[in-house]
């Protein structure tokens, strides 16, 4: 089969489009005939700082595609089901097995395309909003990065969940793009103090949760844009710099 490989670290220059063998299917496995693929973050950092732990490494977290085999005494997924898969690496393949249980059904009319993009943004956003802080129909949550792939997928939960949503971005064209997602209120960072806009929005009380994707002084200051006691869920550090936050 034919993939994306890389044998040392760097820029997208070193990625080489190969020939590879076909991988085997073991017990628990099933294999996936690759339909779409989805670039992650965490796609980038491998190819450009992690030692890639053999040669010629296939990297690629997300597929989408067709099961063509399964590893002996396993029933589900089946041959010919659409599923997404998500591994720590080997998606830029023609073909990729993939532990059963780390796969999800795409559902009937769904693109693959958009499947594979679906599991680690809205999988992020769901963790942070739901398991880390909880959100509540009637609250009020701030989402950083807004126009961002985990941001645009915290914005349609967080709206669809019954909260009021308010997000950052850099331009105005961002902000009028998330308005169909569910956003109540846009705050151009470039232009304002998010957190002297939020104190406005929110009546001087501040938001229940925030949701911070960016870091550094970002992260600061979002605590003070927070209501008492609000949630704060750090899942990013995009803005790099030390954030100054005293753990003690």
């Amino acid at each position: 089969m034919k993939a994306a490989v890389i044998f040392e670290n760097g820029g997208p220059d070193v990625l080489r489009y190969e020939d590879v063998p076909d991988p085997d299917c073991p017990e628990g496995f099933v294999l996936v005939d690759v339909e779409a693929i989805s670039i992650e973050g965490g796609d980038l950092l491998a190819r450009a700082g992690s030692p890639p732990p053999a040669t010629p490494h296939i990297v690629g977290y997300l597929c989408a595609g067709t099961v063509v085999e399964t590893g002996p005494g396993l029933d589900t997924p089946a041959v010919g089901d659409k599923v997404v898969a998500l591994n720590a690496d080997g998606s830029h393949a023609e073909k990729r097995a993939v532990p059963a249980a780390t796969t999800w059904p795409v559902p009937d009319g769904l693109d693959p395309a958009a499947a594979a993009c679906v599991p680690v943004a809205m999988g992020t956003a769901h963790e942070c909003l739901f398991t880390a802080a909880n959100l509540e129909q009637g609250q009020t949550v701030l989402i950083h990065a807004g126009a961002g792939g985990v941001g645009m997928a915290a914005i349609q939960l967080a709206k669809r969940a019954g909260a009021t949503v308010i997000s950052t971005a850099s331009s105005d064209r961002k902000l009028e793009r998330l308005k169909p997602l569910g956003l109540d209120h846009g705050i151009n960072y470039a232009n304002e103090s998010f957190v002297d806009r939020v104190r406005e929005l929110t009546d001087g009380r501040g938001v229940d949760v925030v949701l911070d994707s960016v870091g550094g002084k970002n992260l600061v200051d979002s605590i003070d844009a927070l209501a008492y006691r609000g949630t704060l869920v750090s899942v990013g550090v995009a803005g790099r710099g030390g954030s100054g936050v005293e753990a003690g």
